[in-house]
């Protein structure tokens, strides 16, 4: 059985900075079902203020072994879709997508830009599913110190 694989596009966004050290700040501000059509980049919107660029042609796969960290993200107060992105001449290019915390801080542990983005309602059922029928929480397992061991009180 194949992994659950849901395909999606990034939107990226552009904006200028009234900064004399940097003339723009790039950002991953969202994602789409993929429409099929933006394998390559496009612009979506364009002045002289912003600029939102989509990517598509990611397909966000579930894998069993992650399953807890799909389910810490669904259990925050706002579950997000982690991008990593990297700037290649004056565009910033999504690289990689997951809805997974470890996978996520694997990614800023080795100093890529990683960026999050609400997770849509329908996409967290989806993952709501997958957490359902493939997470099991380990019991809670509390011992008492070596040290309280034999202790006597008077």
């Amino acid at each position: 059985m194949g992994h659950p694989v849901l395909p999606i596009a990034v939107i990226m966004e552009r904006r200028a900075l009234a900064n004399r050290w940097q003339a723009q700040s790039w950002e991953a501000i969202g994602i789409i079902p993929d429409p099929g059509d933006a394998a390559t980049p496009r612009v979506l919107l364009q002045d002289k203020a912003r600029a939102q660029w989509l990517h598509g042609g990611f397909e966000l796969e579930l894998h069993r072994d992650e399953a807890e960290n799909y389910y810490l993200n669904l259990s925050a107060p706002q579950p997000c879709v982690f991008i990593t992105w990297r700037l290649e001449e004056e565009l910033a290019v999504p690289k990689f997508v997951t809805v997974s915390y470890g996978e996520a801080a694997r990614f800023m542990d080795a100093n890529e830009q990683v960026d999050t983005a609400p997770m849509p309602r329908d996409m967290c059922d989806w993952l709501g599913e997958f957490v359902n029928n493939n997470y099991r929480p380990e019991p809670k397992r509390r011992s008492r110190p070596a040290s309280f061991n034999g202790a006597k009180r008077d």
